[in-house]
């Protein structure tokens, strides 16, 4: 056990992770030449399109020091603040981290968060300045930030450059020096954490673990803790590039198990696993439930895809354990789940796995946040849909979820991004200035302002400067109405939103007008409403494709031409009352991006 260390890189979106890995994976020769690929790790086509890591990556290196053999376990993690749970559990399962920070940007909201969940865990922080190759790096002003922020010595600040390549052989031997050896006892019962799982279509689901305790053979039958299931242990083995088998595991090491698990409920990321024949006490305090902060509805376009959607959804879970779903049913949309993602970002990128990994179509509906209803007979509901919430006036009042918002921004860019917060009902809580051109403003905010383009509003209006990082807080009593959209009276409530009273006007107007654009001309007219409770508030009409009935007549009595204009009118209303309106894709999405 001397000779492993188990460690992860943690720090803010683009300050250059993937880069020091695959630098890392190259200098042990993990990697070899000819197999070598930028983001070695990013393993997803999702990935390397976007620039950005989403899962958590886990791979074992082996590097000699003096003469000894190191088995150093990798865990690069995702930057965004949407995929925060990977890296929870990946720090949940390591004892260092190298922090890595951009000379060129300094630290940053991310860096921050992070580094706090990091500390919380008693890792060993090991400060890496990244980037030191850039014409435009500020490497002594950064590690004054540094110094500030975790009080470290100035010298075991470690420049490196992943690019480069410069300063890894420092890196590694502060690995190997700095971050402690695991502890536990091998001869003890088997106590081993579950961080992350696959599904591989030919052999079932593949569980990744940490183990604590313990020692792991292969062929020993299993059992996994919260779910009470036995397995045989088919196959245990390390993660290198390829996975590499192994007939035992003990205590420190980072490995993965293959037990024949075709049903996805049965893993559950945070289990623990321990042998049948010498079981354990307890289980391992795992991470806690992830809290999902915006709810959309996905469901199928073809109605007969429903339980391959179930299908996919389940499978994509095992892979990302923040992702959460129970069905529900829709009156426009027929059935499908309701889902709750981390963010905008995260519920993207889950709509492009399932077209892409699963080839399957689907509606999302408006994201919306979850409110807690308290009703006139003192009750408490949850209402994670607008659908959902209880006539007014059963309504005592609604809460809603706040954040503490935290963005950290250059100091000339503090009036907008104020205006920006206190626009979307913010109360600025403090200002803070981290050095003399660096500012960073705490807010309290409602969630749901913060759902549709707020980052993208902060990025544009802080021209790429502003960072952003936010968790919950808790619910506050609020005044808002839910909006109803109507088609010829009848509502449509995959389009229902929960908006503050003060705003419903504004975009129930917006809505309308841009429906109006989106929904095709029919033999009828259309009559478009936005409605609170049975109050119209704005309305638009698309007009009726019309045949000219009276090209005939020319000339002559205006009574038959009267009397063939009446004859329409009956058939239009006739039709009007029969015929239904399909509203295109285009318009749920519409809805994400009025501005």
């Amino acid at each position: 056990m001397d000779h492993i260390r188990n460690f992860c890189i943690i720090a803010h979106i683009d300050h250059g992770k993937s880069t020091l890995a695959d630098r890392l994976l190259m200098k042990t020769g993990t990697v070899s030449e000819r197999d070598f690929q930028n983001q070695v790790l990013d393993d997803m086509d999702l990935e390397r399109e976007r620039g950005i890591t989403i899962k958590s990556h886990a791979i074992q290196m082996v590097h000699y020091h003096e003469g000894k053999k190191y088995a150093l376990n990798l865990i690069d993690t995702p930057g965004h603040v949407d995929f925060s749970y990977e890296v929870s559990r990946s720090i949940a399962a390591c004892e260092g981290a190298l922090l890595v920070v951009d000379a060129t940007q300094g630290i940053q909201a991310q860096t921050i968060s992070v580094l706090y969940q990091a500390i919380e865990n008693n890792l060993e922080i090991i400060p890496v300045l990244n980037k030191m190759d850039s014409e435009s790096a500020m490497p002594e002003d950064v590690k004054d930030q540094i110094v500030d922020l975790i009080g470290c010595e100035r010298d075991s600040i470690l420049e490196a450059s992943g690019k480069t390549g410069q300063g890894i052989d420092e890196v590694l031997e502060a690995i190997i020096n700095r971050v402690p050896a695991p502890k536990g006892d091998p001869g003890a019962p088997l106590q081993a954490l579950i961080f992350d799982s696959v599904f591989n279509n030919f052999r079932g689901i593949y569980a990744y673990f940490r183990i604590f305790n313990g020692t792991i053979r292969k062929g020993e039958l299993v059992k996994f803790f919260n779910t009470k299931k036995e397995y045989n242990a088919d196959e245990i083995g390390v993660l290198a590039l390829k996975n590499e088998p192994r007939d035992v595991l003990s205590a420190g090491d980072v490995g993965y198990i293959i037990s024949g698990i075709k049903a996805s409920k049965e893993v559950k990321v945070g289990d623990t696993v321990t042998t049948v024949a010498n079981p354990c006490d307890k289980p391992i305090s795992g991470f806690e439930d992830v809290k999902p902060m915006v709810f959309a509805g996905i469901y199928p376009v073809d109605a007969d895809d429903y339980e391959d959607l179930r299908a996919s959804i389940e499978k994509l879970q095992l892979n990302d354990a923040s992702l959460t779903f129970i069905p529900e049913s829709s009156a426009a949309l027929g059935f499908g789940f309701r889902c709750g993602f981390l963010g905008l970002l995260h519920m993207e990128i889950i709509q492009e796995r399932l077209d892409r990994e699963f080839d399957m179509d689907v509606i999302t509906t408006v994201p919306n946040v979850s409110y807690k209803v308290v009703t006139n007979k003192g009750e408490l509901i949850d209402v994670h849909n607008p659908s959902g919430l209880p006539e007014s006036n059963y309504i005592e009042r609604i809460e809603e979820p706040y954040i503490v918002a935290q963005v950290i921004s250059q100091s000339e860019y503090v009036g907008s991004i104020m205006k920006l917060c206190l626009d979307k009902r913010g109360i600025l809580k403090s200002q803070v200035y981290l050095t003399s051109n660096r500012v960073e403003l705490t807010f309290e905010m409602p969630l749901a302002e913060i759902v549709f383009d707020f980052y993208d509003k902060l990025k544009s209006i802080s021209k790429g400067y502003a960072s952003f990082d936010y968790h919950p807080l808790d619910y506050k009593k609020a005044d808002l109405v839910r909006l109803d959209i109507l088609l010829n009276g009848e509502m449509v409530d995959a389009l229902s939103t929960l908006i503050h009273r003060d705003n419903a006007y504004d975009f129930g107007r917006r809505m309308v007008e841009k429906l109006k654009e989106l929904i095709p001309r029919q033999q009828f007219d259309i009559a478009i409403q936005a409605a609170i409770g049975a109050k119209v508030i704005a309305r638009e009409t698309v007009k009726a494709v019309r045949k000219d009935v009276t090209a005939k007549c020319y000339g002559g009595d205006i009574s038959r031409k009267r009397k063939l204009l009446e004859k329409q009118k009956k058939g239009k209303k006739r039709m009007r009352q029969v015929g239904n309106v399909e509203i295109p894709q285009t318009a749920f999405l519409a809805v994400l991006k009025l501005d």
